[in-house]
C-alpha cells in the first residue's frame, strides 16, 4: 500500500511539474527556431535573438516597464513601510480601520474596477488642475504604486508583528530616540521583508496588462502591452526569444538568491558551531 502511494504521489508530482514547465521548455526550443511558423520546426537558428534586438519597439516597452518598475517598487516600499508601521505599532488610532481597509482593497478589488476608477480619477483631475497633462509615465507609475502597495504594507505588517518588541523597548531604555531605534534597530530586522516587498511590487509592476492599459497614452506602451498586441496578431518568433530572455533572467536571479541564501546559512551554523563549542 505504501508502495502505492509513493508511486501515486510521483506520478502527481511529475504531472505537475510537467503542467507547470513543458510549455516554458516548448517557447525556448522554438525560439531558436529558424521557421517564421512558431510551432513549425525549421531548423536551429538564432537569427531572432538578433532581430529582437533589432526592434526598437520591444526595446522602448522593456526599458520603460523596467523604469517604471523600479519607481513603483522604490514608492511602493517606502508608503507601504510607513503604513504598516502604522498599523503594527500605533495601537488603535482614530482612522485605523479606514487605513486598513484601503491599503487592502486593492487585493479584492478587481484590476479592471482599479483601472477604471484610476482612468476616471486622471481624466477629473486634469480637466480640473490641469494635472496630469495626458496619460504616460507618471500615471502608469502612480497606478502601479497603488496597486502594489497594499502587498508591501501586508508583509511589512506581518514581520513587525512577529518582531520581538523587547529589543526596541531596550535600545529606547539606552537613551536611543524612536527614530534612532527605528533606523538603528527595527530597520535592520524588518530588512528582509522590505527586500521581499520591493521585489514582489516590481514583479507585478513588470507583469501588469490590464491596469496599464486604463492609464497608459500615446507612445508610453509597456512590454507586456506590445506583447499582447503582437499576439493578438500571431506570435511571431521574436516574441519567444524575448520571454526566453526574460525565464533566463528570472532563472539565474533565483539560482543567485538561493546560493546566497545557503551561504548565509551555513555561515550561520558555523557561528552558532563556534559558540556552542567555546569554553566557558
Amino acid at each position: 500500500m505504501s508502495a502505492k502511494n509513493s508511486l501515486a504521489r510521483l506520478s502527481f508530482l511529475i504531472f505537475g511539474f510537467a503542467f507547470l514547465y513543458v510549455p516554458i521548455l516548448s517557447l525556448v526550443f522554438y525560439s531558436f527556431n529558424k521557421s517564421r511558423l512558431v510551432t513549425v520546426w525549421g531548423g536551429f537558428s538564432t537569427e531572432w535573438y538578433g532581430r529582437l534586438f533589432e526592434n526598437q519597439q520591444i526595446l522602448e516597452a522593456a526599458w520603460l516597464s523596467l523604469r517604471v518598475a523600479a519607481i513603483n517598487a522604490t514608492g511602493a516600499t517606502v508608503l507601504g513601510t510607513l503604513a504598516g508601521l502604522a498599523l503594527a505599532r500605533f495601537g488603535r488610532f482614530r482612522g485605523r480601520t479606514l487605513l486598513s481597509g484601503m491599503t487592502t482593497a486593492p487585493l479584492v478589488m478587481p484590476e479592471v474596477i482599479t483601472g477604471l476608477s484610476l482612468l476616471l480619477l486622471f481624466v477629473t483631475t486634469e480637466q480640473a488642475f490641469g494635472w496630469p497633462e495626458g496619460r504616460g509615465v507618471s500615471t502608469i507609475t502612480i497606478a502601479h504604486i497603488t496597486l502594489t502597495l497594499s502587498y508591501v504594507t501586508i508583509i511589512v505588517q506581518s514581520r513587525l508583528a512577529s518582531l520581538d518588541v523587547s529589543l526596541e523597548e531596550a535600545a529606547m531604555d539606552l537613551g536611543a530616540r524612536p527614530a534612532r531605534v527605528f533606523l538603528l534597530v527595527t530597520l535592520p530586522i524588518i530588512s528582509p521583508a522590505l527586500v521581499s516587498g520591493w521585489l514582489l511590487a516590481f514583479t507585478i509592476s513588470l507583469d501588469d496588462l490590464v491596469i496599464a492599459s486604463f492609464v497608459s497614452g500615446p507612445g508610453s506602451s509597456t512590454l507586456p502591452m506590445v506583447i499582447f498586441s503582437k499576439v493578438r496578431l500571431g506570435v511571431s518568433p521574436d516574441i519567444n526569444a524575448l520571454a526566453t530572455i526574460m525565464v533566463s533572467l528570472v532563472t539565474l536571479g533565483v539560482v543567485i538568491a538561493g546560493f546566497v541564501m545557503l551561504r548565509r546559512d551555513r555561515a550561520r551554523q558555523r557561528d552558532l558551531q563556534m559558540a556552542l563549542d567555546a569554553p566557558g
